[in-house]
């Protein structure tokens, strides 16, 4: 039931990030395609009409992309824990026996715990400094801390889950 539910928390994050992965895509095409429009615009008569359906570059856009990247990142870390997904060079225990690498595997899981852990840690401290001095973005002037708290929430769910993974591993049991 435990395992059902962090599997069902990891998978829900994940696909939230990649949910917002998608609308930076296509924030990112939409900004470009209004950027070559403007170039267009030199013909007479059709910036009038490009500008007067407000198509341009987006506003912010590189801004947005930089939170929502973060968040993404963040996003999937619960679910490439679950699953042993890092990326590792296993070309030195891929001779070892069964029992070696389980050892191993727990190891590194409580490792990227202690890991994951720290940098909430520290994304929290960073969080409350960016809201105590209300630090604010240069163009859409959206506070700093929003984009802090959705990379915090994220690494909340990727410290529960690694925390899941490294006690479970701990135990000889297989998380994902």
């Amino acid at each position: 039931m435990l395992h059902l539910l962090i599997t069902r928390l990891a998978q829900g994050t994940a696909l939230l990030g990649g949910s917002v992965l998608i609308g930076l895509v296509c924030l990112v095409c939409a900004s470009i395609a209004g950027r070559e429009l403007g170039a267009l615009a030199i013909m007479a008569g059709f910036g009038d009409l490009v500008r007067g359906a407000g198509l341009g570059p987006v506003t912010g856009d590189y801004e947005l992309v930089e939170a929502g990247m973060a968040f993404a990142v963040f996003s999937f870390l619960p679910l490439t824990q679950l699953t042993q997904s890092h990326a590792r060079v296993d070309i030195f225990t891929a001779g070892l026996g069964a029992r070696i690498n389980a050892a191993l595997s727990a190891f590194w899981s409580v490792v990227m715990a202690l890991v994951i852990v720290l940098i909430t840690w520290r994304l929290f401290a960073g969080m409350q400094d960016k809201l105590r001095y209300g630090e604010t973005t240069f163009m859409l002037q959206f506070p700093v801390w929003w984009g802090y708290a959705a990379c915090l929430a994220a690494a909340c769910v990727a410290c529960i889950v690694s925390l899941y993974c490294a006690a479970l591993r701990l135990s000889g049991k297989r998380a994902g």
